[in-house]
């Protein structure tokens, strides 16, 4: 099991199923990570914004981080996750945006806003989605083979991450994953094990912010995508950055969020 590390000076643990934690005063902001991150993905970030006079909150997915032990799926992620932060606007990149997608499909009351960076609704055709199933427990089963170092190795080394240099602070957090807890991850809330949202989008009163990098061409028409289909959408491209852009131009995730959630109003727009 992962020993969580130990708060920053500012932050504080938050109680809950998950392991998480708390900086700031004002409406909260809960932020979600992708696969191989931790909740300290989003602190350059998160704790910027918290300056700005925001409570943000940075939480381990199960499998990763101080919640490595934890098993579950993403509608089971989602329960977990609305009992650890509560009535918050939830941010979420990658996995970190499907597992907020669930929650805002499921405890629509729970999410005041919605933003999500790289995130996918589901692969709608049910042989990419099979396919997909097989690959991602392929790929957990070469996981729990070669560890986590030299996996982290092969999966920051891929096409969609180009461009993506990670620093040692980055990496040696990334490092405090197990390969049993990232492999659980696969296999319980990868794309392939994963129910299409599409059709549920249009259910979604709140303010939606879909963000991707210019760079990130499949994520972008995703994101265009999402914007246009629920009620209150908002599309905003990250320039000079690929998938990974909160980690690439993380000021510029920081101004979109800010403006968006500033606004009062939010509507289908282009943020350029």
């Amino acid at each position: 099991m992962t020993t969580s590390a130990a708060p920053a000076p500012g932050w504080h643990r938050l109680a809950g199923p998950l392991e998480a934690r708390r900086c700031g005063r004002g409406p909260r902001v809960v932020f979600v990570h992708g696969f191989t991150q931790t909740g300290r993905s989003w602190q350059h970030v998160a704790e910027r914004l918290a300056a700005l006079r925001f409570e943000v909150v940075l939480v381990d997915l199960p499998g990763h981080g101080g919640s490595a032990a934890v098993r579950a799926d993403l509608r089971r992620t989602a329960d977990l996750l609305a009992a650890t932060a509560g009535t918050a606007t939830y941010v979420g990149y990658s996995l970190g945006g499907r597992v907020c997608l669930h929650l805002a499909v499921m405890y629509p009351h729970v999410v005041e806003r919605l933003a999500l960076l790289g995130a996918d609704p589901g692969i709608q055709d049910d042989d990419q989605r099979a396919a997909r199933r097989t690959a991602d427990e392929r790929l957990a089963t070469h996981l729990l083979d070669v560890g986590v170092e030299r996996f982290l190795d092969e999966w920051t080394a891929q096409p969609l991450f180009a461009g993506l240099e990670l620093d040692d602070e980055e990496r040696r957090d990334r490092l405090r994953n197990t390969a049993s807890g990232l492999a659980a991850s696969l296999r319980l809330c990868g794309t392939g094990s994963q129910v299409p949202l599409w059709d549920r989008l249009v259910e979604l009163s709140m303010p939606v912010l879909a963000m991707s990098g210019d760079r990130d061409d499949k994520f972008q028409a995703i994101a265009e995508r999402v914007a246009a289909t629920v009620p209150d959408g908002t599309f905003a491209t990250v320039h000079h950055a690929g998938h990974a852009a909160h980690l690439q131009q993380p000021a510029q995730v920081l101004g979109r969020l800010e403006i968006w959630l500033r606004a009062t109003r939010t509507a289908t727009s282009i943020v350029s």
